[in-house]
């Protein structure tokens, strides 16, 4: 039986087209070249939110933070304040809307027209064509990445190949036969090895574990053995690929687009997830939305 995340995970190209055609009109909300912005979410979004900071910061577009939603810091001033929220109904970032509501411009990103975001927010950019029915979270963040990615200007025609590629070619050899996973990343893609491990340990229930590449080194290699993989998004620091090899761990590096690379990690969680018997669509302990008391706005 193919399972509601399976189909999502291999959705994702269609949805990256759609995202990015999305792009290509005005999209009232998403931030303006140099204003100060902050980027908030949960869980997946959360780390979708520290990739994006990262990218519109570094194309000089203005100062970007990202911050978990029942984190940023009170009193910081922004521009706009941009929230992630696949359901429209976290509680975090429902209070957060409230307790800036009138002083900062605010802005949503969700899948679901149908819930609190709607009236949360000034303005709200839904991507219902990117909505899901598993718990594990999967093309709506990535598709939310692509949207900004596009939005900053990128060509992702290559992205979008390479997730083509992703969802079809066989996994990387051996990875599977691994008990212990490392992700790594540096700079936009540090949100990226950190949402990695999040999928591991939702589906699967894995021991993993996400840091940025050259802090590695200081300290988490030393769990790495013949049990390991680390798997790089992006380009590696010099020698470490030998590091890794020395220790017995294997290493993976695809050479894929980053974001593309994440659907390769994603269709590992499921593949071990199978192996374990464990149903990706309904995690233990988990559920859609984080809600911890009814909606007040």
């Amino acid at each position: 039986m193919t399972t509601h995340v399976e189909t999502e995970i291999a959705d994702q190209p269609a949805c990256w087209r759609r995202a990015a055609d999305l792009a290509s009109a005005p999209l009232p909300g998403l931030p303006d070249h140099g204003e100060r912005v902050a980027v908030v979410g949960c869980g997946t979004s959360f780390f979708i939110a520290q990739a994006y900071a990262s990218l519109r910061e570094s194309a000089g577009l203005g100062e970007t933070d990202a911050f978990a939603a029942s984190e940023m810091p009170a009193g910081r001033r922004y521009d706009r304040v941009l929230a992630l929220t696949r359901s429209g109904t976290t509680t975090e970032v429902l209070d957060l809307l409230d307790h800036v509501r009138g002083t900062v411009a605010t802005t949503a990103i969700t899948a679901d027209h149908a819930t609190p975001i709607m009236t949360a927010a000034d303005q709200v950019v839904v991507l219902d064509f990117a909505d899901e029915r598993s718990v594990v979270q999967t093309r709506f963040a990535t598709t939310a990445l692509t949207l900004f990615r596009a939005h900053l200007g990128e060509d992702l025609t290559r992205a979008i190949a390479d997730a083509e590629r992703a969802v079809s070619e066989p996994l990387p050899e051996g990875v599977v036969d691994r008990t212990q996973f490392t992700f790594l990343g540096a700079g936009w893609t540090v949100g990226l090895a950190a949402e990695a491990a999040l999928k591991m340990r939702e589906a699967s229930l894995s021991w993993t574990e996400s840091y940025p590449a050259k802090e590695y080194r200081h300290g988490p290699i030393a769990i790495t053995d013949e049990r390991s993989a680390v798997w790089m998004f992006g380009p590696a620091p010099e020698g470490l690929a030998g590091q890794v090899a020395d220790t017995g761990g294997l290493w993976v590096e695809q050479g894929l687009d980053p974001l593309a690379s994440l659907i390769a990690a994603q269709r590992l969680a499921l593949a071990l997830a199978t192996t374990r018997g464990l149903n990706p669509d309904s995690p233990r302990h988990l559920t859609r939305s984080v809600i911890l008391r009814p909606a007040t706005v």
